[in-house]
Parts: structure tokens; C-alpha cells; sequence
């Protein structure tokens, strides 16, 4: 059995404008029970869970309020696609969104080595 992971989006880059999440997510597979840290400066940026069409069009929800805490913990409870958006006007037109597909289960885990 594995433990769920928690992933800082952006790793050491957080997230910012300008930077490359495509190239982020390769690789990496989420799962249901994993979690997403979004660390930004408070007050310079948001994160808004979005859906498919908005993330396109880089539209803030009609529903829905941001995170703004700076070090927003978001799990995910549920299979699927899952997009989110920077909502400052003008960052998520400048790369500042996330697009993961998250799975049911758990990753394989590790092998358990031989002993000698």
C-alpha cells in the first residue's frame, strides 16, 4: 500500500507566471488522495479550480471564490481532469495554469528488495 503525495506545483518555481506546467506534469501521474500545493506571494497571485473551457478561454468562474492564502493544499478527491487558473488579469494568458488528469487507485509500490 502506498500514501497519497503531495506535489508542489511549480516545485522550487511555485507558482508564478511565465513558467512552464506542461512541462511540469510530464511524468508525473496523479492520483486520487494526492494533493496539489500552490505556493505563491500573497496578494500577487490566486488559484481558481476551473473547468475545461474556462481554463481555454482563461475565464474566472462564475461560482466559486479563489484561494488566496499563499500556500493553498487543495487533495484530490476525485478522478479526472482537473484545471486551474491563475485569476490576476492577465497571468493565466501568460502561462500561469495547471492541467492534471488524476487517477483512481494508487501508484504501484515500490519492490521490496531481497535480502542476501
Amino acid at each position: 500500500m502506498t500514501s497519497a503525495k503531495q506535489y508542489v506545483v511549480g516545485d522550487g518555481e511555485g507558482w508564478t507566471k511565465g513558467f512552464d506546467y506542461s512541462a511540469w506534469t510530464a511524468g508525473k501521474q496523479f492520483f486520487v488522495g494526492d494533493s496539489l500545493v500552490f505556493n505563491y506571494s500573497q496578494g500577487r497571485h490566486n488559484v481558481f479550480k476551473v473547468n475545461g473551457t474556462e481554463f481555454k478561454q482563461c475565464l474566472k468562474p462564475l461560482v466559486g471564490s479563489p484561494f488566496t492564502t499563499g500556500k493553498d493544499e487543495i487533495e484530490l478527491e476525485t478522478a479526472g481532469r482537473k484545471w486551474y487558473i491563475c485569476g490576476v488579469s492577465g497571468h493565466c494568458s501568460a502561462g500561469q495554469k495547471l492541467f492534471i488528469n488524476v487517477l483512481e487507485g494508487s501508484a504501484a509500490p515500490a519492490p521490496t528488495p531481497v535480502s542476501p
